[in-house]
């Protein structure tokens, strides 16, 4: 599948509205923002500001979600990745992911890792992270607020450059101090 990313501008202001809050999000920190909360977010710079970059994604000629690209200005950008409905569970994750991860490296030759962190009980998402040459590096137990008051873990998987150039994944181990 040939993935396309298209620049967010302000003329898709209301296209963004639209696709944010007829899109259910349930592994996000929002899950269902409303329209009142996307315009706000806007105005505050969150969808293209400073660091921050958002793109359409196009697959097969048809719009298939978003992708924001947060921390640009440090080595270390972190995704945000949000497909339509109808294209979750197909597939269709990591040719974007991979393609993504190919723009990132590209254009921003800076970057040395780029990394993407979600709720531990995100399994879709950690394993398309893992197809597409992530590996996790970080678990924060108890760390991302659910609506109930509970807490999950937030998870953090990253894709070093030099393993992208590679077509490598560099393990390390993990373990405790004596």
């Amino acid at each position: 599948m040939d993935v396309l990313f298209l620049p967010f501008s302000s003329k898709d202001e209301d296209e963004l509205v639209r696709f944010l809050t007829t899109n259910s999000f349930p592994y996000h920190r929002i899950k269902a923002p409303s329209e009142g909360l996307v315009r706000r977010l806007l105005i505050e710079g969150r969808f293209d500001g400073d660091g921050v970059r958002t793109f359409w994604v196009f697959g097969d000629n048809q719009r298939m979600g978003l992708a924001i690209l947060e921390d640009l200005d440090t080595n270390t950008p972190v995704l945000d990745l949000r497909l339509v409905e109808k294209f979750r569970g197909h597939g269709y994750g990591v040719p974007v992911l991979k393609s993504l991860t190919e723009k990132v490296f590209e254009d921003y030759p800076e970057a040395h890792r780029f990394a993407g962190r979600m709720r531990e009980d995100n399994i879709a998402m950690r394993r398309t992270l893992i197809r597409s040459g992530f590996l996790k590096e970080a678990h924060h137990r108890e760390d991302w607020p659910l609506e109930d008051g509970r807490s999950v873990a937030t998870v953090i998987y990253a894709i070093l450059r030099r393993d992208w150039e590679r077509g490598t994944v560099t393990t390390f181990t993990w373990e405790e101090l004596p």
